[in-house]
């Protein structure tokens, strides 16, 4: 398992050799069903041990029962690949994971479940075992996220009514691609082709929640501005200092 400390690394650019090709399959999930978590995985195309972990994200993704996103990160670039898909957004949310956690350093593959415990990408069996576990109770989505196509090509997102939490709540969209081939000729996965699953694109803050439901709207246009095929939307706790807490609901729409 790869790990780093909280300095930075210094990345060299690196030409961009990979091929990515976009799918949009028909979508696995129904916004009518209630998600059983919501997994976030943080892994790069540079880290060895990523694969695995990617794999298990993209079974958990083909199930539909939970909200799997892929958060690719920029910190292993130096390594004799840059990731194709890395932002220095993801690199950041992680370190804020990090600081909510009280981690002394983040790693890939690390698995945030429901924005309350992390653990090893890797590892399919404890991540369905805490899935399970926080389900139907206070740690699990207690509050009902919808997120559906409507009329005149706009996004509705339906946000129920809940307990009103100590912290500020924040209605988060991730815009992600559904799927992503990349063929890696360089750095530690040299060789592999790997079909990489809801990798995030674009993230963004569209409103608050105080307890009580709620509807807002977005264009659709915005996924083709976020050269997106799907988003997810997570009603997330913050913590202060834009660090990310408990993720109380959430919800996920992909591309037909």
């Amino acid at each position: 398992m790869l790990t780093r400390t909280t300095s930075k690394f210094l990345a060299i650019s690196l030409p961009l050799l990979a091929v990515i090709a976009y799918v949009m399959p028909v979508c696995a999930e129904d916004a009518g069903v209630k998600p059983e978590g919501v997994v976030e995985l943080y892994t790069s195309q540079g880290c060895g041990s990523c694969p695995p972990a990617d794999a298990v994200l993209k079974e958990l993704a083909t199930e539909g029962k939970v909200v799997a996103l892929a958060f690719h990160v920029d910190y292993w670039d130096y390594r004799g690949w840059t990731d194709s898909l890395a932002l220095p957004e993801n690199t950041e949310r992680q370190n804020e994971y990090r600081k909510a956690l009280s981690l002394n350093g983040v790693y890939t593959p690390q698995v945030i479940v429901n924005g309350r415990e992390h653990m090893n990408g890797q590892d399919e069996t404890k991540i369905r075992r805490r899935i399970a576990d926080m389900r139907n109770t206070p740690m699990g989505l207690t509050v009902p996220v919808s997120i559906e196509k409507a009329a005149k090509n706009r996004l509705l997102i339906d946000i129920g009514s809940g307990s009103v939490t100590t912290n500020p709540v924040r209605v988060v969209l991730a815009y992600f691609n559904r799927e992503s081939i990349v063929s890696i000729p360089g750095g530690e996965n040299v060789g592999r082709m790997v079909s990489y699953a809801n990798s995030v694109r674009a993230m963004e803050t569209v409103g608050m929640w105080d307890g009580n439901a709620q509807k807002i709207e977005i264009p659709v246009s915005e996924l083709t501005s976020k050269k997106a095929s799907g988003c997810a939307v997570l009603l997330q706790e913050m913590l202060g200092d834009g660090k990310p807490g408990p993720i109380i609901g959430a919800s996920i729409m992909a591309a037909k």
